[in-house]
């Protein structure tokens, strides 16, 4: 398990992206085992992504069963988690990124603990403020995922924008998919007056 030493490093790391400091990407190791390592943060994130989850819940109706919603939501939270390390890593073998592979992929995964907590903020601020806020609220979380996703290819990968935001896309369309699969299969629907 992840000690606090190395929570407290990736998520200086993380938080140094956003800062735009040059020295970000040196907070992650360039090993497979640094990289493996950070999928440990799944672990972290778990019980915050449980707490956005449920929020967002309490706003639809499902035909699924409360155990269904469960199982199917955390099978989504690990696809969608592993979804882009795996298609990333035909895009770095054609793209000469492979040496950096475990960096990025590290990076990434620690970027989601501060920005999940970020997003249970923003969730239970969206569900107690009037529809336009919590719209714009929506806006901004997706504005800091997508800046924050950008500065780390950026700065590990440097790659050049529109390399950027080609990646953005292959982790995001694939993402969003997913996520619309879940939805028809679960039966999910706004709840009324939602």
């Amino acid at each position: 398990m992840l000690n606090a030493g190395e929570i407290a490093r990736g998520m200086q790391g993380a938080v140094a992206f956003l800062q735009r400091d040059p020295a970000a990407p040196s907070y992650f190791d360039n090993t497979a085992e640094s990289c493996l390592r950070s999928f440990q943060v799944m672990i972290l994130v778990a019980p915050l992504y449980a707490v956005v989850m449920m929020i967002l819940y309490s706003n639809v109706t499902t035909t699924a069963e409360g155990w269904e919603v469960v199982a199917v939501e955390a099978l989504r939270y690990t696809v969608d988690w592993l979804l882009f390390p795996v298609i990333f890593y035909e895009v770095a073998r054609r793209q000469n990124w492979v040496g950096l592979y475990p960096r990025y992929i590290s990076a990434l995964n620690w970027v989601n603990l501060p920005l999940t907590i970020v997003a249970v903020v923003a969730v239970i601020l969206a569900s107690i403020l009037p529809t336009a806020v919590a719209v714009l609220i929506q806006l901004g979380l997706y504005g800091l995922l997508f800046y924050w996703f950008l500065a780390v290819t950026r700065s590990v990968l440097k790659a050049t924008w529109l390399q950027s935001f080609m990646l953005l896309l292959v982790n995001w369309v694939p993402s969003r998919f997913l996520s619309l699969i879940v939805d028809r299969f679960l039966g999910i629907v706004p709840a009324v007056g939602a």
